[in-house]
């Protein structure tokens, strides 16, 4: 079956910008048969099938040779015609051969993300399989890259679809009631319809928790260097990334803006935030400003880093309790203790565990217990990854999504336990379940897909 939508031919260089062994310009539309072939090729392609061949210009002399790939609507990317030249890498004859194609009535050059924009019009993909594309494309680490497969390949959509085709069986239910209110429904009662609900209210908070432990995979756990001036802060940031970035002085306060940085450490990344350090002699209005914004990062923080100097000994519970402006770590965030400067009180590097807080002694001078630090945030970053299960890639727009059909859901729980109309009952469903569909791109405005779709790069 031909795809239906009306569009323009368009053609981009789908290859990053400089020179190397190929560069492959990308054709799709309806031109691409009875135009570009012949005018550009001046040969006939069988679909799914390379040929090298020469590529013309409009005087019939040779621009290039390569492989022309050619895919048939609707068995294509695109689900359109679509054409691949694969000639040499070199700038200059890529941009000669693109003007070749594009001088053509009706084909213009594509957009940022016009490809995968008309993969989802044609239903090739979904939305949350075209956001993964570019996901894929800009991942940072393997396991981020997993993440990405995963949604391209359909299993988020899946459980996202699987989550509204059991909300409709309760809409259903619902709706008949007030439609039909002297009918009876069989197979289906109020406590049936309350264990339904149930149900999906408890898959939903699940999926809720394994989006959010992937979004934060993917984007790199953000863990918050904390403590008084003068502990080592900014040392061990420098340490960590192998980078004089952060000026290091004995005078108090001299970090005083947030300085953030991304590592990679055997195919992990997460984020090393370094703050302002505590202070109860505040000089100037500067010097607060970046104490308050060290309080914004520890509660934005997936994981605290807590220094202080290992003058401190820490044998039971209350010497943490004691331990200088720790009352204010929030408690609600992992957050562990690093005691610097262990070759001042003649120890070696260490890990320790004290009720929830794990204490690392270290000292970052002798570079001593740098790496048992390194595999330790190794560790947490898969720890956070745990039960996503490499199943979806979740973004900021999937989270909220999530979040507004799990308050619909909740609301709608009470209307009908309070047995309320329940009209009221039906609009809170009908509301979680554009939520859901918000997800996939069921129910989506077009500026809201125009504005996901102009984010990728040109030729994809």
């Amino acid at each position: 079956m031909k795809c239906t939508k009306n569009f323009d031919t368009i053609a981009a260089i789908s290859t990053p910008l400089g020179c190397g062994g190929i560069g492959v310009i990308r054709i799709s539309g309806s031109l691409v048969v009875p135009v570009i072939i012949p005018k550009i090729l001046k040969e006939s392609l069988f679909p799914n099938k390379a040929k090298y061949l020469s590529f013309f210009d409009e005087k019939k002399k040779v621009l290039d040779k390569g492989i022309a790939l050619f895919f048939s609507s609707p068995f294509s990317f695109t689900g359109e015609d679509v054409l691949e030249l694969q000639g040499h890498g070199n700038p200059v004859i890529l941009n000669i051969l693109l003007k070749r194609v594009i001088s053509f009535p009706g084909v213009r050059m594509a957009r940022p993300g016009e490809f995968s924009e008309r993969a989802f019009y044609n239903k090739k993909l979904d939305l949350i399989q075209a956001e993964a594309i570019f996901d894929f494309i800009n991942a940072d680490s393997a396991y981020s890259a997993s993440l990405a497969m995963s949604s391209m390949q359909g299993t988020f959509s899946t459980i996202i679809n699987k989550l509204v085709e059991d909300l409709i069986k309760i809409r259903v239910y619902i709706e008949g009631i007030l439609n039909f209110p002297n009918e009876n429904f069989t197979g289906f009662s109020e406590d049936i319809m309350k264990s339904h609900l149930d149900d999906i209210l408890v898959k939903l908070e699940k999926v809720c928790v394994e989006a959010h432990k992937s979004n934060r995979s993917y984007s790199g756990m953000n863990f918050v260097i904390v403590g008084e001036s003068n502990v080592g802060k900014s040392s061990l940031l420098n340490k960590l990334i192998k980078k004089e970035v952060a000026i290091v002085s004995k005078i108090v306060g001299t970090t005083r803006d947030i300085l953030r940085y991304k590592i990679y450490l055997n195919g992990i990344s997460f984020n090393i935030i370094d703050t302002a350090g505590f202070n109860d002699n505040v000089k100037n209005e500067i010097e607060r400003i970046g104490i308050q914004r060290t309080f914004f990062e520890m509660k934005n923080a997936d994981h605290i880093l807590f220094m202080i100097d290992a003058k401190f000994v820490i044998s039971n519970i209350s010497d943490i309790s004691n331990i200088g402006f720790f009352s204010q770590i929030p408690k609600e965030i992992p957050t562990t203790i690093i005691r610097n400067k262990s070759d001042l009180v003649g120890e070696f590097p260490k890990k320790n565990k004290i009720s929830r807080y794990t204490i690392i002694t270290l000292s970052i001078k002798f570079d001593q217990g740098i790496s048992l630090l390194q595999e330790y945030l190794m560790q947490c970053c898969i720890n956070n990854s745990v039960g996503t299960e490499g199943k979806l890639l979740a973004r900021e727009r999937h989270l909220n999504a999530l979040y507004s059909a799990k308050d619909h859901l909740i609301k709608s729980k009470k209307y009908f336990r309070d047995n309320s109309y329940n009209e009221l009952v039906a609009e809170e469903l009908r509301l979680a379940q554009i939520a859901l569909d918000e997800i996939t791109g069921k129910f989506s405005s077009d500026d809201l897909i125009k504005k996901i779709f102009s984010t990728f790069c040109i030729g994809k």
